[in-house]
């Protein structure tokens, strides 16, 4: 239940940063506040295709993919849930999070909506709900490790 809380709660938090991004750029594309100049800006870009932006136009073909991806890991990760680490399970709620919130605008806006726009570093712009699937992953591996780790360490 409370992975189930974590994934609700971050999925909104997402969907509230998407909308107040929306509501602040009036739906211009491009409309960009710049944080750091020539650095890290806010700016309103929507998603028509996949991650970074590939295959434009082609958002119900992301949409079933990843439908049918939930899907699957939803199925595959209900049996091995309960066989997890805490951080392990933390990790899969943050990233089923993501897929959520990415998930939401594909059925409901017909795109997905990006902001997060660190020109110093790459030309791609993402989203609070891509940080979640990194992120989890992160903590996903770096259990992993530390388990592995102190295991090893035991023997």
């Amino acid at each position: 239940m409370p992975y189930i809380i974590i994934i609700l709660v971050l999925a909104a938090l997402d969907q509230i940063t998407k909308q107040l991004m929306y509501n602040v750029a009036g739906g211009t594309q491009g409309f960009s506040i710049p944080l750091i100049k020539r650095f890290f800006h806010l700016t309103y870009v929507e998603n028509h295709g996949g991650v970074f932006g590939l295959l434009q136009g082609k958002i119900n073909l992301f949409t079933i993919a990843s439908a049918v991806l939930i899907i699957y890991v939803i199925a595959v990760e209900y049996k091995n849930f309960k066989n997890y680490s805490k951080w392990t399970k933390i990790g899969v709620a943050v990233v089923a999070a993501g897929a959520m919130g990415n998930m939401i605008d594909r059925i409901f806006r017909g795109y997905v909506i990006d902001m997060i726009d660190f020109r110093g570093i790459w030309v791609f712009v993402f989203n609070v709900a891509d940080m979640y699937v990194h992120i989890g992953i992160y903590i996903i591996v770096i259990d992993y490790l530390v388990r592995k780790y102190l295991k090893n360490s035991r023997k």
